[in-house]
């Protein structure tokens, strides 16, 4: 299917070649390989996976396109990853799921600055055969706690890291992480033995493979099902220190400076998720014929289609800006990726509902792929900041110490 509104305006304004390139290599990938697969994985069991599909990402450079050329990667930035992600989401939310989660695994890799982490780690995902990575920060009982710095201290039940030698030893248990499953390594973040809640978070880089690591079961979704989302527990894990990143206690700054990237790239998957519902709509209502004309000259179905665009073109103009800013203000900056991810989600809710409306009963079939992208639209709500985390976020950038 065709994109939403034009896209002519936004590549001139904010896209550079090289960009809007990857756009239309991305979207010949998803029109050959994704679509035919959508309803299928969809409707699979919930522990299984497509890798097939992602081979056939990783051969179209998916999952190393923010990683730097040096190491074999595009170095494409959070810019590339944003653009990717919305052309994969716009048939299957799940799948562009998959290749974004691989990102926040390489943030931390990325973020280090550490030549012996980067060169250890990177080169993997410009193999012959695909390596997916996974971000362990979730956990059952501390929750937001883990994302919000003034709320460390009040974090309950965090994953244990003990130095112990020239090693750390990590237990403890990571909730609803995606690609767990399937991924060689992940960056995972536990609190230093003898500090209070999550005040000492640091991060580390943990093979998957490593004695001690168990795999849980898969979580059985109701949307998202292309990708896995499992439980991972860490049993006296040791990890050598030189997998330790941006040393000790920093986990809680790497995994902002993550988020900020992260947030970007999710407000791109959820206006993907809305120009797959428009894109779906857009064709009912050029089709579909009552009172004796198509149903776009109605006005109120009109009114529909003119503010579900015009929210599509709104998210891609702000999740441009945040990834770009992403990309090249040191630090990331907090505002513009948390603002396009609250804006960008809601959207995603609004147009699928729209779109499943002006569709009526149809709307509510599996076999016309509405149903689907309603579902999908509320999982972005709920990982990298829910509406009121990225709320408390954006409020806390508004003020300054100079306003009080």
């Amino acid at each position: 299917m065709s994109n939403t509104a034009s896209l002519g305006p936004v590549d001139f304004l904010t896209e550079p070649r090289q960009i809007q390139e990857l756009r239309l290599h991305v979207r010949e990938f998803v029109e050959k390989e994704v679509r035919l697969r959508v309803a299928e994985n969809d409707r699979a069991a919930a522990e299984d996976f497509d890798w097939e599909l992602v081979r056939k990402g990783h051969q179209a450079g998916l999952l190393r396109l923010v990683v730097p050329k040096e190491y074999g990667g595009l170095g494409l930035g959070v810019l590339g990853v944003a653009v990717a992600l919305e052309e994969i989401a716009a048939a299957c939310a799940g799948t562009a799921l998959i290749f974004g989660a691989t990102l926040l695994g390489q943030a931390p890799v990325l973020l280090s600055a550490d030549p012996n982490l980067q060169s250890r780690f990177l080169p993997l995902f410009s193999g012959d055969e695909p390596v997916l990575a996974c971000n362990g920060i979730t956990e059952d009982a501390a929750g937001c706690d883990l994302l919000i710095p003034e709320n460390a201290e009040h974090a309950r039940d965090v994953m244990r890291a003990r130095k112990d030698g020239d090693s750390y030893v990590l237990s403890g248990r990571k909730r609803f992480i995606t690609n767990a499953k399937v991924a060689e390594f992940g960056s995972v973040y536990a609190n230093l033995e003898g500090e209070p809640g999550a005040t000492g978070l640091t991060a580390f880089i943990v093979p998957l493979d490593s004695p001690g690591v168990t795999r849980g079961p898969v979580a059985d979704k109701m949307g998202y099902r292309a990708c896995l989302g499992s439980e991972l527990i860490f049993d006296e894990v040791r990890v050598p220190a030189e997998n330790l990143v941006g040393g000790e206690g920093n986990g809680m700054l790497i995994n902002i400076q993550q988020m900020n990237m992260a947030r970007a790239t999710v407000a791109a998957l959820s206006t993907g998720i809305a120009r797959g519902a428009f894109d779906i709509a857009k064709e009912w209502c050029g089709e579909r014929v009552q009172g004796g004309v198509p149903l776009y000259k109605h006005q109120f179905s009109a009114r529909k289609l003119a503010e579900m665009a015009a929210k599509v073109e709104a998210s891609r103009l702000m999740y441009l800006q945040a990834a770009q800013a992403a990309d090249t203000e040191v630090p990331a900056p907090v505002f513009p990726p948390a603002a396009a991810k609250l804006f960008a989600d809601r959207t995603a809710i609004d147009v699928t509902q729209e779109a499943m409306s002006l569709m009526g009963a149809r709307g509510y079939l599996r076999e016309y792929g509405m149903e689907k992208l309603v579902r999908e639209s509320f999982g972005a709500r709920i990982y990298e900041g829910t509406p009121e985390v990225l709320a408390l976020a954006i409020a806390e950038d508004l003020y300054t110490e100079e306003d009080f």
